[in-house]
C-alpha cells in the first residue's frame, strides 16, 4: 500500500479502534516483505541518530533489508530533517531486530495515532522490547554534549496522549528496570534521568527551563513519550535513551539549532551504535 492510501484509507483516517486495526495490517505487510515470521526487538533512531544504524547493523548475521516506512499501511515520510523515513529488518544472534530510521512528531500537524504507529506495527509484529531514542537537551549540570543518558522515567507536559477511552495504562516502570541494568553493567558509567516531552517545534525558554530542573527533570526533547506510553500499553518493554546533543537554553547563554543536534548524533554514531547492538547481543 503507498503512503498516499495509507493516508487516506478509512483505517488511517478514524480515531478509536481503526489505528489498531491498521498497525496489525501494517505487522503483516512487513513480515511478508522481510520474509520473518515475527521479531524480537525494534530500535526507534531520533534526529542524528542514523549512523548509529550503521554500526548497529555491522553487527548482523544475516543480510540487511531496508525498505521506505510509507510502503507499509499507516505510514508517512518524516519530515523533520535528520529522520531518514526507511525501515531496515536484520538479524543479529538469536534476535530478528527492526531498525525504524525517522518517527512521526506531532509538531508536524498529525493526529497522535501517527506518533504511535511504529510501535503498535512493531508490537503486532511480535516485539517485546523496543529501544526508543532521541536527541534531547542536557539540563543536568554536568552533563555533556554527545553523552547517552538513561531515560529512568518521563513528564508528558503536552497533557495529550495517542491512548483513546477508558484506557487506563500503568506507567510504574514505564522504562524496564531490567533493560536499564543491562545497560549499566555494559557501560557502568551511564548516568540516567527524567525526560520531559515538550510540545515544539521551539526550542524552549530559559524560564521553562528553570521550571523543568525544579521538576528534576534531566532532559528535554519533542518525542519518545507516546511511543513509550503505546508500548506499554502492547505490553512491550521500553528502554530509552536520550543523546545530548545541546545543552538546554539558559545552561550556555547560546542559542540552539537544530544543525547541532544532527551534528552532535553524527559524532556520537560509533560509541551509540556499539552500545545499541551490544544491549540487544546481551
Amino acid at each position: 500500500m503507498s503512503s498516499h492510501n495509507a493516508q487516506s484509507s478509512p483505517a488511517a483516517s478514524n480515531p478509536g479502534q481503526a489505528p489498531y486495526e491498521l498497525a496489525e495490517q501494517a505487522a503483516a505487510a512487513l513480515l511478508q516483505k522481510t520474509g520473518f515470521s515475527a521479531f524480537d526487538v525494534a530500535i526507534v533512531l531520533g534526529s542524528g541518530w542514523r549512523p548509529a544504524a550503521d554500526v548497529v547493523c555491522e553487527a548482523a548475521d544475516s543480510d540487511v533489508q531496508e525498505f521506505p516506512m510509507s510502503d507499509l499501511p499507516g505510514f508517512l515520510p518524516p519530515t523533520a530533517e535528520g529522520h531518514g523515513g526507511t525501515i531496515r529488518a536484520l538479524r543479529i544472534g538469536e534476535r530478528n531486530v527492526l531498525i525504524l530510521l525517522g518517527r512521526t512528531h506531532a509538531y508536524e500537524g498529525h493526529e497522535l495515532w501517527r506518533c504511535a504507529h511504529a510501535v503498535r506495527t512493531a508490537a503486532a509484529a511480535g516485539v517485546k522490547q523496543v529501544v526508543l531514542t532521541n536527541a534531547a537537551g542536557g539540563l543536568t549540570e554536568g552533563m555533556s554534549v554527545g553523552e547517552p543518558v538513561l531515560i529512568s522515567d518521563h513528564i508528558n507536559f503536552t497533557a495529550k496522549t495517542p491512548l483513546v477511552g477508558a484506557n487506563f495504562v500503568n506507567l510504574v516502570d514505564a522504562y524496564s528496570p531490567e533493560l536499564r541494568e543491562k545497560v549499566k553493567a555494559l557501560r557502568p558509567s551511564i548516568r540516567e534521568a527524567v525526560y520531559a516531552m515538550m510540545p515544539g517545534p521551539q526550542y524552549e525558554t530559559p524560564a521553562e527551563i528553570h521550571m523543568l530542573r525544579t521538576f528534576g527533570v534531566g532532559l528535554v526533547g519533542m518525542s519518545t513519550v507516546y511511543e513509550t506510553i503505546a508500548a506499554r500499553e502492547a505490553g512491550v518493554d521500553v528502554l530509552g535513551i536520550s543523546l545530548v546533543t545541546n545543552l538546554a537554553a539558559g545552561v550556555t547563554g547560546e542559542a540552539l539549532n537544530h544543525e547541532e543536534v544532527l551534528a552532535a548524533g553524527q559524532a556520537a554514531a560509533q560509541e551509540m551504535g556499539s552500545l545499541l547492538a551490544s544491549v540487544i547481543q546481551s
